[in-house]
């Protein structure tokens, strides 16, 4: 497949080595001609200095046979024009865009342009290196909205169902792994001794969630 990459800085320069690794054929596109200095003499595609929004950039890139399109630079105007460019003037159907700001990755994912949100991405990554006990989410979505993570409960949970959990913690039980084994609960499911319980929240309540698991819950009604 003939892959466009927009933007030669370490992200794109490190995603056309991976795609040419598995056989693809690459194009990158740069604004700055010392840009492709980090493609390394082990790269065989092609290089195209450009910005990629211009349509006439995007033709001499390939852009017509391509099977996809990444817009990996620095900017995220640049990123979300150029990635709208290749689905809406090329009709490209795998397109991606880096956005740094996760508030805009979110507006763009409902237009239909997935995105990668770096900064919510890269915190993530932290926090999961730093906080070995479970805190930090195990899985973001590209937008940077949503998290799952596993709830470190207090052990005053156990027995109580996971309608309560939700309602009380404002997240969603995605499953329960039990012995081993994932189960998948409804409202009527109670919390074990040993259970590991994953839930799915909206990324700015994941403190707010955990802080609520980790003390004793109240008394069902």
């Amino acid at each position: 497949m003939h892959v466009v990459i927009m933007g030669c800085g370490r992200v794109g320069a490190s995603l056309a080595a991976a795609l040419e690794r598995l056989g693809h054929e690459v194009a990158v596109i740069d604004k700055n001609q010392q840009a492709f200095r980090r493609l390394g003499s082990d790269f065989h595609g092609q290089q195209v200095v450009g910005v990629g929004f211009d349509r006439k950039v995007l033709v001499e890139a390939g852009i017509e046979r391509a099977g996809a399109f990444a817009a990996v630079s620095s900017g995220d105007n640049s990123n979300i024009i150029s990635a709208r460019v290749a689905r809406e003037n090329f009709g490209i159907e795998h397109v991606v865009a880096r956005i740094y700001d996760h508030k805009r990755a979110a507006v763009y994912e409902r237009l239909g342009i997935p995105t990668v949100a770096t900064v919510p991405w890269t915190t993530d990554r932290f926090l999961r290196t730093l906080l070995p006990d479970g805190v930090a989410s195990a899985w973001r979505d590209p937008s940077g909205n949503v998290a799952l993570l596993q709830l470190p409960l207090h052990e005053g949970w156990v027995g109580h169902s996971v309608r309560s959990l939700q309602e009380a913690t404002g997240a969603r039980v995605a499953f329960i792994m039990r012995f081993g084994t994932p189960v998948l609960p409804d409202n009527k499911t109670v919390v074990q001794d040993g259970d590991d319980v994953w839930v799915a929240a909206r990324s700015g309540t994941v403190s707010d969630v955990t802080s609520v698991a980790h003390r004793e819950p109240e008394d069902e009604a």
